[in-house]
């Protein structure tokens, strides 16, 4: 036993073993309430459709616009940018002129990403 515990990687195999019986022990013992204490009683009321408490209706495949999720996804770009522009924004009489030069190549880039949606037609509701 002393020479398995002076293996390196006898606390990481114990970790493991720990971490694995810490995730597996809740599943096993809900498997175990499930079956013993809750069996399965399947009946036409169960196995009904349910979705918001009212029934579906019409095909699930439903066309949807996909530009309201472009719009989302730019404005999490430009969003982005503010917070990554504050700090710069607080800390600039203390920066370097390299810092300055990061920035404006980190501006002119979301400049051009927003040129880029602008010209694809991303921008554009209809």
């Amino acid at each position: 036993m002393l020479q398995m515990a002076s293996n390196p990687y006898f606390s990481l195999a114990v970790l493991f073993l720990a971490a694995l019986c810490f995730g597996l022990t809740p599943l096993g013992l809900a498997w175990l309430w499930a079956r013993v204490f809750a069996p399965p009683k399947p009946n036409t009321l169960k196995n009904a459709i349910y979705e918001c408490g009212l029934e579906s209706k019409g095909d699930a495949w439903v066309q949807f616009r996909s530009g309201y999720y472009l719009y989302a996804i730019i404005f999490l770009v430009f969003d982005v940018e503010a917070v990554f522009l504050l700090p710069f924004a607080v800390a600039f009489t203390g920066l370097g002129a390299a810092a300055c030069v990061a920035m404006l190549v980190f501006v002119l880039l979301l400049v051009e990403g927003l040129a880029w949606a602008w010209v694809k037609g991303v921008l554009t509701w209809a």
